[in-house]
């Protein structure tokens, strides 16, 4: 432990026993560690956008916001005495060296007195900026309440129509190859070919991307083509403005949010 602490890196586990968690107002359990960067007043606007209807599906999960946290594939040098278990570690400061052994975010599973919690410790110092930091707290987010809940019938509905009408585009990767997948080419007794399997992955995708755009639209003003990537095509402004204004009826913003769609800036 002692080479850890020296090297600027200490156990994940001990951050948590550290650090006193904070409750949101919305639910959100969280807490931040060591030379974040980040301003308190930013951070708690950036928690506090997550609406109360979704906070209330994660009481199971904590977010660490921490300089950098370590990837699995850290050079032994950097691991306690015991590199085979290979903990999640955390710097305490950021250096160069160990922001190219870090990663986005890790998941940590702590055993508490009221039982297990799913603690994401997200690097703040390795993401470029607000926007860059809360989009990935709002990924985190949406797939978190993909998984505890679901996806709501009425998106469903709604994504799977775009998708047989062939809208352009995608959200993101995932989505862009599971619909692609859903709707290979070839048809069965005239009709339209699906692979369900895929079909369920391109919904949860498209869902919790909804989800977290949404929730970015809340905590950040940015322009959609910001979100642009190379490998597949941003999806088409309207049906992605569909898409964000179901789930704004269905998890509306709390108390000093508000949600907007702008097809142009204003001067």
């Amino acid at each position: 432990m002692a080479k850890s602490v020296q090297s600027g890196l200490i156990h994940a586990t001990q951050v948590a026993r550290e650090v006193v968690l904070r409750k949101a107002p919305n639910g959100i359990s969280f807490a931040a560690f060591g030379e974040t960067a980040l301003a308190a007043s930013d951070l708690d606007r950036m928690v506090q956008a997550v609406p109360v209807a979704i906070a209330a599906a994660l009481a199971r999960k904590a977010y660490y916001f921490v300089p950098l946290a370590m990837s699995e594939g850290r050079p032994e040098s950097a691991l306690p005495e015991n590199p085979t278990s290979e903990p999640t570690m955390v710097a305490t400061a950021y250096t160069p060296e160990l922001a190219d052994q870090a990663i986005c975010h890790r998941n940590v599973t702590l055993d508490g007195l009221e039982g297990t919690i799913d603690a994401v410790f997200i690097s703040t110092r390795l993401l470029s900026d607000r926007f860059a930091l809360a989009f990935e707290f709002f990924i985190n987010i949406g797939h978190a309440f993909v998984d505890t809940v679901g996806v709501p019938a009425s998106f469903t509905e709604l994504v799977w129509t775009q998708a047989l009408n062939d809208v352009r585009g995608e959200t993101s990767q995932d989505a862009f190859e599971s619909r692609n997948l859903a709707l290979a080419p070839g048809k069965i007794d005239g009709k339209q070919r699906i692979d369900e399997k895929a079909k369920s992955s391109f919904i949860e995708s498209a869902f919790s991307d909804a989800l977290a755009i949404y929730q970015l639209s809340l905590a950040v003003d940015f322009d959609y083509s910001e979100l642009r990537e190379r490998e597949y095509p941003l999806l088409a402004p309207q049906p992605l403005a569909e898409r964000l204004r179901l789930v704004a009826r269905l998890f509306p913003p709390n108390p000093d949010y508000d949600f907007a769609i702008r097809y142009r800036r204003r001067a």
